[in-house]
């Protein structure tokens, strides 16, 4: 039954108002695009990782995209199309969009994805807050004109969060929202996963932490970068599992991990907090 609403429209009667919320709604749905993932990369750029090992990482990116096994992912996997961002973060207020939502659909639309991960300046800010990078990925999906069948973020990271709220919090609260959350642990210092200086923010075993602190909901998975030589395939593989949504293999390392002592999700502000007394 059709409506007739009489104007002003500050006089309009509810179910007048009603009718119009819900063409609104549909109309806005009708408009989204139908994509197999919608995926945030989070990508770490905070202080300790320095300009050679984000150039690594951004070439890294770029490759993968680039590459026949990722394009198949994309385009035999789900819709045969993704939608993509590509977002660096490094402390609390430091987060921000450096590709916009962009609908991958073919090997060409990949590789200019490729070339403007690889052409973008990115400046190095302080601290290390997973839990704000995780909360701003899980803002960009609101309105992104994106409809997934999945909604995944992708962070990697070189250290625990020691900045804003606790990361539990914000994964949890991301997984509240049906976001599947994914990490990319950085134990590349000197190969071990230690930082052979003993620099402070660095802890044994940031895979575990990954694991158990970082990472949530259906299928999430940590895959451990120990080496920077190793990035672009980690990242190669990482994200043919995620585009295609195949069945996961246990990551390498994750034996190792699970063998390690339950990590402490709060590491980090502990760490800091330490830091911060012995300055004052």
């Amino acid at each position: 039954m059709r409506i007739a609403c009489p104007r002003p429209a500050p006089l309009w009667p509810l179910p007048c108002v009603a009718a119009l919320w819900l063409a609104s709604a549909a109309s806005a749905q009708a408009q989204e695009v139908g994509v197999g993932v919608e995926l945030v990369l989070a990508v770490d750029v905070s202080r300790s990782i320095d300009q050679g090992e984000q150039l690594i990482q951004r070439r890294g990116y770029a490759e993968a995209f680039r590459s026949p096994d990722v394009q198949d992912a994309i385009l035999n996997g789900g819709w045969g199309r993704v939608a993509i961002t590509y977002v660096e973060w490094g402390g609390e207020a430091s987060q921000r969009v450096l590709i916009p939502w962009t609908l991958i659909d073919s090997a060409e639309a990949a590789e200019a994805l490729a070339a403007d991960i690889e052409t973008a300046p990115s400046p190095s800010v302080s601290r290390t807050s997973i839990s704000a990078a995780i909360d701003f990925s899980a803002a960009l999906f609101e309105g992104n004109g994106y409809a997934g069948m999945r909604r995944v973020i992708d962070i990697s990271g070189d250290g625990p969060n020691n900045q804003g709220r606790s990361v539990t919090e914000a994964r949890d609260a991301a997984l509240a929202r049906g976001i599947i959350v994914n990490g990319l642990p950085l134990m590349t210092q000197d190969g071990q996963g230690t930082d052979p200086s003993g620099g402070w923010g660095s802890i044994p075993d940031l895979d575990r932490y990954f694991l158990d602190c970082v990472i949530g909901g259906p299928g999430a998975f940590v895959v451990p970068v120990t080496g920077w030589d190793q990035f672009a395939a980690a990242v190669r593989r990482k994200l043919v599992l995620e585009l295609a949504g195949w069945p996961l293999p246990p990551p390498d390392g994750l034996t190792l991990a699970q063998a390690a002592p339950l990590p402490d999700c709060l590491i980090g502000e502990k760490l800091w907090e330490d830091r911060r007394r012995r300055w004052d």
